[in-house]
């Protein structure tokens, strides 16, 4: 019999834990059965996805800068690489942008809603987190984030997933003194980020095998985790737009996949599923990426010379459905506390919500933070910062899944797009974990 392919394993994993959860929240003491008992299995899973990054991300990028043997190539896929990058992130905040204000959903939330959404999060620890570190991020320097781009440490900034550029600026440095010093002197390291690479993209495959029980287990707390029923459907015409932006986002992934690469998108789509899927149960492109760069590598066809460095970057600056829900967001809320916008001010949220989503965390519940930043540039009342997000917190869990969905989709489409254009987009070659079984039996 033929075993099932791992998106389907995924996707029935997703469906069972959801059901799971929906059914433990009729149980009483089923949502701490949940929390104590399931619970554990998928924080396990995304620290061990966490786990490898950085070193996956180190040899992988390393291999990638080595193998090109001259470094105009490698300033040839660094260039396009970012210009793709910003050209993406502005259709996506323009798409948003479009569609609240087609729809309007702010206009149709009553006062009644309105006060009962700023009374329960208004004052709560996630929301005022937030607005404390949206205004650490504020009150920096205009260049500090190249300044935090730098470590003075490069052990210590690979000891946090958080320090992601870091680590990419410190690799590409090793990569490019490694060319300078020729072949035969950098050989021996070479040979052993060479390895490393190999070893940790069998250990992506050994996590790929607990993904399905790993996922139901994350979907179902997440169900017994959720916020009000009433007030998600108080939002459910905003929520909506959200999808409904994110959608269109994925409609002209494919046809950029479909243009300029000549590969079948539902093909496409189909290859990069399970990152998907992961993307959507964990929230977290860091945590997505080991398994983002498996699929476009060994199922895609893309070269590591081109994805070793573009899904990191990717990962970290490019954030195309945090971007769109920047725009519906802010509007929305202006909408709903009728806060009037210019076309002015619309243009200032394109341009500081595709400043803000570079550096971002590539984890979850970023994206309130850059909201903040967002409806600060346009002159929203400071003092109903805590109730504009209060209005949208209770569905930013979910939508979060759903933007980070998105997030993965673009970074595995630039990556495609990139390695067509310099030549390096090639024959898939998947790779199972079982492989090289029989050598060490």
């Amino acid at each position: 019999m033929k075993k099932l392919a791992l998106h389907w394993q995924i996707l029935i994993g997703m469906v069972a834990g959801i059901i799971f959860g929906l059914g433990m929240t009729f149980l009483e003491g089923g949502s701490t059965f949940v929390l104590d008992w399931i619970k554990p299995f998928g924080t396990i899973f995304v620290k061990l996805l966490k786990l490898i990054a950085v070193p996956l991300i180190v040899a992988s990028l390393v291999k990638g800068i080595s193998d090109l043997k001259n470094i105009s190539k490698f300033r040839n896929i660094g260039l396009r690489t970012i210009v793709i990058y910003v050209g993406t992130t502005v259709v996506a905040i323009t798409i948003g942008l479009f569609l609240v204000n087609v729809v309007q959903p702010g206009k149709g939330i009553s006062e009644e809603t309105i006060t009962r959404l700023t009374e329960t999060y208004a004052n709560s620890g996630g929301v005022q987190a937030k607005l404390a570190e949206a205004n650490k991020q504020q009150s920096s320097a205009p260049l500090q984030f190249l300044v935090d781009m730098v470590p003075n440490n490069a052990i210590k900034a690979m000891g946090s997933n958080k320090s992601m550029l870091q680590v990419i600026f410190f690799t590409i440095f090793l990569g490019i003194s490694m060319l300078l010093v020729g072949e035969k002197k950098s050989k021996p390291l070479k040979d052993f980020f060479d390895s490393l690479n190999e070893v940790i993209l069998k250990m992506v495959d050994l996590i790929m095998l607990s993904a399905p029980y790993a996922v139901f287990a994350l979907l179902a707390n997440v169900v017994v985790s959720s916020n009000d029923p009433d007030l998600l459907l108080a939002l459910l015409k905003y929520a909506s737009t959200v999808i409904g932006g994110l959608l269109l986002l994925i409609v002209f992934y494919m046809i950029l996949v479909s243009v300029f690469t000549k590969k079948n998108p539902i093909w496409f789509l189909k290859q990069i599923s399970p990152a998907q899927l992961l993307a959507f149960s964990t929230s977290s492109s860091a945590a997505t990426l080991p398994v983002t760069m498996e699929r476009v590598e060994e199922h895609v066809g893309v070269d590591k010379e081109v994805s070793s460095f573009v899904l990191p970057v990717g990962a970290t600056i490019n954030m195309d459905g945090t971007s769109l829900y920047q725009g519906v967001a802010a509007v929305f809320i202006a909408q709903a506390l009728s806060f009037d916008l210019t076309f002015g001010d619309q243009l200032t949220i394109i341009l500081t919500a595709l400043l803000a989503s570079i550096g971002s965390a590539a984890v979850p519940g970023a994206g309130m933070v850059m909201l903040v930043i967002v409806l600060e540039a346009v002159g929203f009342p400071s003092d109903k910062l805590a109730i504009g997000l209060a209005l949208i917190f209770a569905v930013d869990r979910p939508l979060d899944m759903c933007r980070t969905v998105i997030n993965v989709t673009g970074d595995a489409t630039v990556s495609t797009l990139v390695a067509k254009s310099v030549g390096k987009l090639g024959t898939p070659k998947p790779k199972n974990w079982n492989d090289n079984l029989e050598e060490v039996r």
